[in-house]
């Protein structure tokens, strides 16, 4: 599986099943950067080696070409690293428009939805597959937008760090099958799902997560009618409306990860590519496995808290909330395809708004998750509990 990086087409294969294959075909990007783009720092300082918390041979930059495609970090040379940052062009400050417009997607068009009070933004999967990376202010928070497709892994985080304000990039390479970013400000590498950056002179540092949803366009227009959605105008071609990744979780299933991973990450309680929400409260992190759940709602305990989860468009999208509202707790339960607390009836939708009955209005505290596929996750978090119905 090749990611989607500079100038390229696309072209199917299969190998016991249907697989995108994009072949590089010249070094140059398609199209060039629009003005809406505010473009990043020239300058990036460069990577200190020395401060590092994974074995620097583990991380592998991808080159986009049919051979040699995995190059260790030990090996590449400062000119390849210098070719390969954001050939996957990250996006700054990119355009939206209302969701109202946004024709072009589908109802079952999954997207990464972030919302601050009463404004929403939808990040397209099918935009971030070409781009990973979208660094904005969103309601006047500094914020990161990370996808990797080869871990199906969204992630929304804030872009202050200690003071400062991180702008963030692609350095092609992956650590576990998943994407390293790098900040401009000090070239050090980040690992995506853990939000921990790996090498360089923040080593250890952590990026805080802030709640955001991966679900269909549809659920998430019903939530927010009046979203804001990342726009097609980018600055650069690609073909949007094709899925590279097709056929690539079955592949994942098979034991085939597109680059070299750990033991950790081939942990045998779920196939790689099960679609998980994952929460951490306190020190203890729990996985919930999107589409194996027996009910559409999980009332659970971690580390103390009661949460409750929602699971929608049929096992594909889950988000966590504190059941809590106006200081009482509530219990919920399914009816009529519907999210309803026992103790007023009131019935909620799955980003935690009440919409009906006496608490219709009230949303529910967002607990901060990261949706991804099984394998990210357990190699970033091994001790993670896995949720098991207590019917099974």
């Amino acid at each position: 599986m090749m990611r989607p990086g500079p100038r390229m087409n696309a072209e199917s294969t299969s190998s016991g099943g249907a697989m995108a294959r994009l072949v590089l075909v010249g070094g140059l990007f398609l199209g060039s950067a629009h003005a809406v783009q505010a473009q990043p720092p020239v300058a990036v300082p460069a990577l200190d080696r020395s401060r590092h918390s994974v074995a620097l041979d583990t991380i592998y930059f991808d080159t986009f070409q049919p051979v040699n495609r995995a190059v260790p970090l030990t090996l590449a040379s400062p000119a390849l690293i210098e070719r390969l940052r954001d050939a996957i062009p990250p996006l700054h400050r990119p355009r939206y428009e209302p969701g109202t417009t946004a024709r072009w997607l589908s109802d079952n068009d999954m997207v990464m939805g972030y919302a601050s009070g009463d404004e929403a933004w939808a990040f397209p999967l099918r935009i971030l597959n070409y781009h990973e990376i979208v660094n904005d202010t969103l309601a006047r928070e500094p914020v990161l937008i990370a996808y990797c497709p080869l871990c199906a892994g969204g992630v929304a985080f804030s872009r202050r760090l200690r003071g400062r304000v991180l702008t963030f990039g692609n350095t092609s390479a992956l650590y576990e099958s998943d994407m390293v970013m790098l900040d401009y400000d000090t070239g050090s590498y980040w690992w995506h799902v853990a939000g921990t950056a790996i090498v360089g002179t923040l080593t250890g540092q952590r990026l805080q997560v802030l709640p955001s949803m991966t679900t269909t366009w549809r659920e998430w227009r019903e939530a927010y009618p009046d979203s804001k959605v990342l726009s097609r105008n980018t600055g650069y071609r690609r073909p949007y409306a094709r899925d590279p990744f097709r056929g690539y979780a079955s592949a994942l299933n098979r034991g085939r990860f597109a680059f070299p991973v750990s033991d950790n990450a081939k942990d045998g309680r779920l196939p790689p590519a099960t679609r998980i929400l994952a929460i951490k409260v306190g020190n203890d992190s729990r996985a919930y496995p999107l589409d194996r759940a027996d009910s559409a709602i999980i009332m659970d305990v971690v580390a103390h808290k009661r949460i409750v989860v929602f699971i929608g468009a049929g096992g594909t999208t889950g988000s966590a909330y504190e059941p809590v509202a106006g200081g009482r707790r509530l219990t919920f339960r399914m009816r009529s395809g519907g999210y309803v607390d026992a103790e007023t009836n009131s019935v909620w939708d799955v980003s935690g708004k009440a919409v009906a009955g006496p608490l219709t209005g009230t949303r529910l505290v967002p607990i901060p998750s990261k949706t991804s596929f099984w394998f990210a996750v357990v190699a970033a978090i091994p001790t993670i509990t896995v949720y098991a119905d207590a019917s099974r």
